[in-house]
């Protein structure tokens, strides 16, 4: 990270060949990694090779905040690394909430472009610096921080319910849910994500700091590992240890009819509906099963990630398809079969999910499993796929919805301008 326009001097990169840094940032990232942080053509970079093939990873890459159709974070292909964090507004002043998002959307401007958002050490030894640090020699990683409004913002304090998105409605209670108060609900969200995991906590860290008095931090989840695959990356793997996000939207046409909405009250246009559910998997039971019933529940195979009907990862699966003794080669109770577009009326959601972990529970048992994060024009597409999971998945004997989200995500907003500007 740089300084702030102020200082107008930027970090070179490094130019040693193989960092101490890099090898950590590729073992953390991505199994079999040989990391490298060289100057190459004046970019940063981290390789991570595994199976034979090689992923560059450019830590100078930054995406713009300003004058996009979107906010970043969504269609951007993901990163390495995630922190999410929800808000309580603590203040009923519709100008407090304005003040903040303001603020928030001119220092998210800076920490994606690798920038602080002021000086580190200010010009007096007495004053609080506005940007705590961590990330100052640190490049910017491909950093978003992506900002979602919860059903709480457009509720009596503010004056806004006229101007509520036309499906932000709290989700109904769905099968398997074990949501726990202290991992759901909040007023605002933040997604950061980074291929540098110290940069994506950064932003939050200095977000949250901005937001006080006006809000109050509420649940948050460090997530690593991607668990949901971009245009052009490879199927990354969830903690049960098989690919997830083949599937996944990739076309832009299915961004257009499913992720963006267009048909909502005019200020929302260009936004889309964010869900988050904390989902703990329960590991060691996974473990001890065998792994034809692991590729059964899954309706794929463990390794290549084909369907069961299929040889390789992105076959068509054939849900009608059956074996010599008549029963379906997929089960109809499997979660490839339960999930997939064919089987819910054409209805896809845009996943961007991640593994997470927090170490060992009161049981001393692995206490870890997956931060789903899908994008949709309509919060009822998730519901219709939950529901019919949530009843008949043999994926629900191992994992537990145990935290729960639902915010809306305006469009990114113009060059002096602040984010739902066109709310108020």
């Amino acid at each position: 990270m740089t300084a702030g326009p102020d200082d107008g001097e930027r970090v070179a990169p490094t130019k040693r060949g193989l960092s101490r840094r890099a090898l950590l940032l590729g073992a953390a990232g991505g199994g079999l990694a040989v990391g490298a942080a060289a100057g190459v053509g004046g970019a940063t970079i981290a390789r991570a090779v595994q199976g034979g093939d090689e992923e560059i990873i450019d830590l100078t890459r930054s995406f713009p905040f300003y004058d996009q159709a979107h906010q970043a974070g969504i269609q951007t292909p993901p990163q390495r690394y995630t922190v999410f964090m929800t808000f309580d507004l603590a203040s009923d002043s519709r100008q407090d909430l304005q003040v903040l998002l303001a603020r928030w959307s001119g220092a998210i401007a800076q920490l994606m472009a690798g920038r602080t958002i002021g000086q580190v050490q200010p010009a007096r030894a007495d004053a609080v610096a506005p940007d705590t640090g961590e990330a100052l020699d640190l490049a910017p990683a491909g950093l978003t921080v992506t900002v979602g409004l919860g059903p709480g913002v457009f509720d009596h304090r503010f004056g806004l319910a006229s101007r509520r998105p036309a499906h932000l409605r709290p989700l109904p209670e769905l099968p398997s849910d074990k949501l726990q108060d202290g991992l759901s609900g909040g007023d605002l969200s933040i997604q950061a994500c980074a291929d540098d995991p110290q940069v994506a906590y950064h932003a939050v860290r200095d977000l949250a700091r901005m937001a006080q008095p006006t809000a109050s931090t509420r649940w948050t989840v460090l997530g690593f590992g991607r668990a949901s695959a971009g245009t052009g990356q490879k199927t990354p793997r969830n903690l049960l240890g098989f690919k997830d996000g083949t599937r996944n939207i990739v076309e832009e046409s299915d961004f257009q009819r499913f992720v963006w909405v267009d048909d909502d009250v005019a200020w929302t246009r260009g936004g889309s509906y964010q869900v988050v559910r904390k989902i703990q998997m329960n590991i060691e039971n996974w473990d001890s099963d065998a792994i034809g019933d692991q590729q059964k529940v899954f309706g794929r195979g463990k390794v290549e990630g084909e369907p069961l009907t299929g040889r390789a990862e992105h076959d068509t699966p054939d849900f009608a398809k059956k074996n010599a003794q008549g029963e379906l080669v997929i089960p109809d109770t499997s979660h490839v079969a339960l999930a997939a577009h064919e089987n819910n009326g054409g209805v896809k959601i845009l996943r961007r999910g991640y593994n997470y972990t927090d170490g060992i529970n009161q049981f001393g048992l692995l206490d870890a499993g997956l931060l789903f994060v899908s994008y949709q024009n309509d919060p009822a597409h998730f519901v219709t796929l939950q529901s019919r999971l949530g009843r008949s998945d043999r994926l629900n004997e191992y994992i537990s919805h145990i935290g729960s989200g639902l915010f809306f995500v305006p469009p990114a907003p113009r060059r002096g301008g602040y984010l739902a500007e066109k709310l108020f």
